[in-house]
């Protein structure tokens, strides 16, 4: 039986999320495979299509 609205996360106990949150933080890189593929995604069609510069 749970109790409501209290949960354990091991990952946050160990500061897993929080090294993956510097880690985006500083590189830019996405650590979640939905935010990777979206930003890969993103750079191939830039590079196909001559997208804009920053």
């Amino acid at each position: 039986m749970k109790i409501p609205g209290l949960s354990f996360s091991w990952k946050r106990a160990l500061g897993v999320s929080k090294v993956k949150r510097d880690f985006t933080k500083a590189t830019g890189i996405p650590t979640t495979r939905s935010g990777l593929e979206r930003k890969l995604g993103k750079m191939v069609i830039d590079t196909v299509l001559g997208g804009k510069k920053k």
